[in-house]
Protein backbone atom coordinates (compact mmCIF):
# COMPACT_ATOMS: atom_id res chain seq x y z
CA UNK A 1 0.00 0.00 0.00
CA UNK A 2 2.73 2.47 0.95
CA UNK A 3 4.59 2.30 -2.37
CA UNK A 4 1.34 2.67 -4.33
CA UNK A 5 0.39 5.74 -2.28
CA UNK A 6 3.82 7.29 -2.89
CA UNK A 7 3.54 6.76 -6.65
CA UNK A 8 -0.02 8.11 -6.79
CA UNK A 9 0.76 11.14 -4.60
CA UNK A 10 3.84 11.97 -6.68
CA UNK A 11 1.78 11.80 -9.89
CA UNK A 12 -0.84 14.07 -8.32
CA UNK A 13 1.60 16.71 -7.07
CA UNK A 14 3.45 16.90 -10.40
CA UNK A 15 0.32 17.51 -12.48
CA UNK A 16 0.76 20.59 -14.70
CA UNK A 17 -2.85 21.81 -14.75
CA UNK A 18 -3.35 22.58 -11.07
CA UNK A 19 0.21 23.86 -10.68
CA UNK A 20 -0.27 26.36 -13.54
CA UNK A 21 -3.60 27.46 -12.10
CA UNK A 22 -2.08 27.86 -8.65
CA UNK A 23 0.74 30.03 -9.98
CA UNK A 24 -1.83 32.28 -11.68
CA UNK A 25 -3.67 32.64 -8.38
CA UNK A 26 -0.46 33.56 -6.55
CA UNK A 27 0.27 36.26 -9.14
CA UNK A 28 -3.20 37.81 -8.81
CA UNK A 29 -4.44 40.41 -6.33
CA UNK A 30 -4.48 38.97 -2.80
CA UNK A 31 -2.59 36.07 -4.34
CA UNK A 32 -1.19 34.69 -1.10
CA UNK A 33 -4.67 34.50 0.44
CA UNK A 34 -6.17 32.92 -2.66
CA UNK A 35 -3.28 30.46 -2.82
CA UNK A 36 -3.78 29.50 0.81
CA UNK A 37 -7.51 28.92 0.27
CA UNK A 38 -6.77 26.84 -2.84
CA UNK A 39 -4.17 24.80 -0.94
CA UNK A 40 -6.45 24.16 2.03
CA UNK A 41 -9.36 23.22 -0.23
CA UNK A 42 -7.09 20.86 -2.18
CA UNK A 43 -5.88 19.21 1.02
CA UNK A 44 -9.40 19.04 2.44
CA UNK A 45 -10.58 17.20 -0.68
CA UNK A 46 -7.86 14.59 -0.28
CA UNK A 47 -8.53 14.18 3.43
CA UNK A 48 -12.28 13.91 2.81
CA UNK A 49 -11.79 11.10 0.26
CA UNK A 50 -9.48 9.22 2.63
CA UNK A 51 -11.92 9.72 5.53
CA UNK A 52 -14.86 8.39 3.48
CA UNK A 53 -12.93 5.24 2.58
CA UNK A 54 -11.83 4.70 6.18
CA UNK A 55 -15.42 5.12 7.39
CA UNK A 56 -16.61 2.53 4.88
CA UNK A 57 -13.95 0.00 5.90
CA UNK A 58 -14.10 0.82 9.60
CA UNK A 59 -10.34 1.27 9.57
CA UNK A 60 -9.84 -2.46 9.04
CA UNK A 61 -8.62 -3.74 5.66
CA UNK A 62 -10.83 -6.41 4.04
CA UNK A 63 -9.51 -9.94 3.77
CA UNK A 64 -7.29 -10.65 0.79
CA UNK A 65 -9.31 -11.93 -2.19
CA UNK A 66 -12.59 -11.11 -0.45
CA UNK A 67 -15.28 -9.37 -2.50
CA UNK A 68 -14.53 -5.83 -1.15
CA UNK A 69 -10.79 -6.32 -1.57
CA UNK A 70 -11.15 -7.64 -5.12
CA UNK A 71 -13.55 -4.83 -6.03
CA UNK A 72 -11.07 -2.20 -4.81
CA UNK A 73 -8.20 -3.76 -6.75
CA UNK A 74 -10.39 -4.10 -9.84
CA UNK A 75 -11.29 -0.42 -9.57
CA UNK A 76 -7.63 0.51 -9.35
CA UNK A 77 -6.88 -1.74 -12.33
CA UNK A 78 -9.61 -0.04 -14.37
CA UNK A 79 -8.18 3.38 -13.52
CA UNK A 80 -4.68 2.21 -14.47
CA UNK A 81 -5.84 0.85 -17.83
CA UNK A 82 -7.84 4.03 -18.43
CA UNK A 83 -4.78 6.19 -17.76
CA UNK A 84 -2.66 4.12 -20.17
CA UNK A 85 -5.31 4.41 -22.89
CA UNK A 86 -5.69 8.13 -22.26
CA UNK A 87 -1.93 8.64 -22.35
CA UNK A 88 -1.67 6.66 -25.58
CA UNK A 89 -4.46 8.70 -27.14
CA UNK A 90 -2.84 12.00 -26.15
CA UNK A 91 0.51 10.75 -27.43
CA UNK A 92 -0.88 9.94 -30.89
CA UNK A 93 -3.01 13.07 -31.15
CA UNK A 94 -1.52 15.76 -33.41
CA UNK A 95 -0.18 18.72 -31.41
CA UNK A 96 -2.48 21.69 -31.16
CA UNK A 97 -1.61 25.35 -30.57
CA UNK A 98 -1.70 26.13 -26.87
CA UNK A 99 -4.62 28.26 -25.72
CA UNK A 100 -5.00 29.12 -22.04
CA UNK A 101 -8.41 28.11 -20.63
CA UNK A 102 -10.95 30.94 -20.61
CA UNK A 103 -11.09 31.00 -16.80
CA UNK A 104 -7.45 32.11 -16.54
CA UNK A 105 -8.42 35.60 -17.74
CA UNK A 106 -10.71 35.98 -14.70
CA UNK A 107 -8.30 34.75 -12.03
CA UNK A 108 -7.18 38.26 -11.04
CA UNK A 109 -10.71 39.13 -9.90
CA UNK A 110 -11.50 35.70 -8.48
CA UNK A 111 -12.97 35.52 -4.99
CA UNK A 112 -11.71 33.28 -2.22
CA UNK A 113 -14.68 31.00 -2.83
CA UNK A 114 -13.72 30.69 -6.49
CA UNK A 115 -10.16 29.80 -5.48
CA UNK A 116 -11.53 27.02 -3.27
CA UNK A 117 -13.75 25.74 -6.09
CA UNK A 118 -10.82 25.74 -8.53
CA UNK A 119 -8.94 23.35 -6.26
CA UNK A 120 -11.84 20.93 -6.51
CA UNK A 121 -12.17 21.34 -10.28
CA UNK A 122 -8.45 20.98 -11.03
CA UNK A 123 -7.92 17.92 -8.83
CA UNK A 124 -6.90 14.86 -10.92
CA UNK A 125 -9.85 12.75 -9.83
CA UNK A 126 -8.73 9.59 -11.61
CA UNK A 127 -5.54 9.52 -9.53
CA UNK A 128 -7.46 10.51 -6.40
CA UNK A 129 -9.79 7.58 -7.10
CA UNK A 130 -6.79 5.27 -7.41
CA UNK A 131 -5.58 6.58 -4.07
CA UNK A 132 -8.99 5.87 -2.54
CA UNK A 133 -8.89 2.30 -3.85
CA UNK A 134 -5.46 1.90 -2.27
CA UNK A 135 -6.55 3.36 1.09
CA UNK A 136 -9.00 0.45 1.40
CA UNK A 137 -6.02 -1.59 2.65
CA UNK A 138 -5.25 0.86 5.48
CA UNK A 139 -5.27 -0.53 9.00
CA UNK A 140 -5.89 2.29 11.47
CA UNK A 141 -4.69 0.17 14.37
CA UNK A 142 -1.21 0.52 12.88
CA UNK A 143 0.80 3.71 13.43
CA UNK A 144 2.68 3.11 10.19
CA UNK A 145 -0.56 3.18 8.20
CA UNK A 146 -1.59 6.44 9.89
CA UNK A 147 1.77 7.90 8.87
CA UNK A 148 1.35 6.53 5.33
CA UNK A 149 -2.06 8.20 4.94
CA UNK A 150 -0.76 11.49 6.35
CA UNK A 151 2.28 11.34 4.09
CA UNK A 152 0.08 10.60 1.07
CA UNK A 153 -2.06 13.71 1.62
CA UNK A 154 0.98 15.92 2.28
CA UNK A 155 2.98 14.59 -0.69
CA UNK A 156 0.02 15.13 -3.02
CA UNK A 157 -0.06 18.76 -1.80
CA UNK A 158 3.70 19.32 -1.71
CA UNK A 159 4.11 21.37 -4.90
CA UNK A 160 1.39 23.79 -3.78
CA UNK A 161 2.84 24.09 -0.28
CA UNK A 162 6.33 24.82 -1.60
CA UNK A 163 5.07 27.53 -3.98
CA UNK A 164 2.88 29.12 -1.30
CA UNK A 165 5.74 29.29 1.22
CA UNK A 166 8.18 30.53 -1.42
CA UNK A 167 5.81 33.38 -2.29
CA UNK A 168 5.42 34.31 1.38
CA UNK A 169 9.15 34.25 2.15
CA UNK A 170 10.52 35.83 -1.06
CA UNK A 171 7.64 37.43 -2.98
CA UNK A 172 9.73 39.35 -5.52
CA UNK A 173 11.98 36.48 -6.53
CA UNK A 174 9.16 33.96 -6.31
CA UNK A 175 6.92 35.81 -8.75
CA UNK A 176 9.60 35.90 -11.44
CA UNK A 177 10.61 32.27 -11.02
CA UNK A 178 7.06 30.98 -10.74
CA UNK A 179 6.11 32.89 -13.89
CA UNK A 180 8.99 31.18 -15.69
CA UNK A 181 7.82 27.83 -14.30
CA UNK A 182 4.26 28.44 -15.49
CA UNK A 183 5.52 29.30 -18.98
CA UNK A 184 7.53 26.07 -19.04
CA UNK A 185 4.57 24.04 -17.79
CA UNK A 186 2.30 25.50 -20.46
CA UNK A 187 4.78 24.69 -23.25
CA UNK A 188 5.28 21.13 -21.98
CA UNK A 189 1.78 20.47 -20.70
CA UNK A 190 0.92 17.71 -23.19
CA UNK A 191 4.23 15.90 -22.65
CA UNK A 192 3.79 16.04 -18.87
CA UNK A 193 0.22 14.80 -19.00
CA UNK A 194 1.18 11.91 -21.29
CA UNK A 195 4.18 10.96 -19.13
CA UNK A 196 2.23 11.04 -15.87
CA UNK A 197 -0.72 9.16 -17.37
CA UNK A 198 1.43 6.43 -18.94
CA UNK A 199 3.82 5.90 -16.03
CA UNK A 200 1.09 6.11 -13.40
CA UNK A 201 -1.23 3.91 -15.44
CA UNK A 202 1.41 1.25 -16.07
CA UNK A 203 2.30 1.15 -12.38
CA UNK A 204 -1.33 0.87 -11.26
CA UNK A 205 -2.08 -1.79 -13.86
CA UNK A 206 0.96 -3.91 -12.99
CA UNK A 207 0.45 -3.52 -9.24
CA UNK A 208 -3.24 -4.43 -9.48
CA UNK A 209 -2.62 -7.50 -11.64
CA UNK A 210 0.08 -8.69 -9.25
CA UNK A 211 -2.31 -8.28 -6.30
CA UNK A 212 -5.10 -10.16 -8.07
CA UNK A 213 -2.97 -13.15 -9.02
CA UNK A 214 -0.91 -13.38 -5.81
Amino acid sequence: MVVDLIVIATAITLGPLHNSGFILLLASRRGVRKGLVFLLSWLANLVAVVACVVLLTGGTPPLHHSTPSTAAVAGKLAIGVGLVLFGGYRLRRPPRPHRPPSWTARVDNASLGTAAALAWLLQPWALVGAGAATVVDADLSSLSDWLALTGYCLLATLSLLVMELYTVWAPGVAQARLHALRTWLEHHQDQLIVTIALLGGIWLTASSIFTLVS
